[in-house]
């Protein structure tokens, strides 16, 4: 989380990132296991091999907001992308 927003922070956006960088992926999508956290529950667990994460930092001015999600196995020495990495803006409107 911290990494996260350190970049963030550096960028000027800080106060429009407003939520944790992610959370661990379970049986039911938000797991039991450690969060990316160090605005809302402060989680300083480790994260250990053999788990899932989604890793999703936004940010949310007045105008637009922007956000992105990478969902991660954290093998033994590495961690994987799950997914395939998006290279490209897909606009919503609501």
């Amino acid at each position: 989380d911290k990494a996260a927003r350190d970049v963030i922070r550096k960028a000027g956006y800080a106060k429009y990132f407003v939520h944790r960088t992610g959370h661990s992926i379970g049986v039911e999508v938000h797991g039991n296991g450690a969060n990316m956290d160090s605005l809302e529950t402060l989680d300083d667990r480790n994260i250990v091999p053999h788990t899932c994460f989604s890793v999703e930092p936004g940010i949310y001015m007045p105008e637009f907001g922007v956000r992105t999600e990478v969902n991660v196995y954290v093998a033994d020495r590495q961690a994987r992308v799950t997914g395939a990495i998006q290279n490209e803006v897909i606009p919503i409107l609501a």
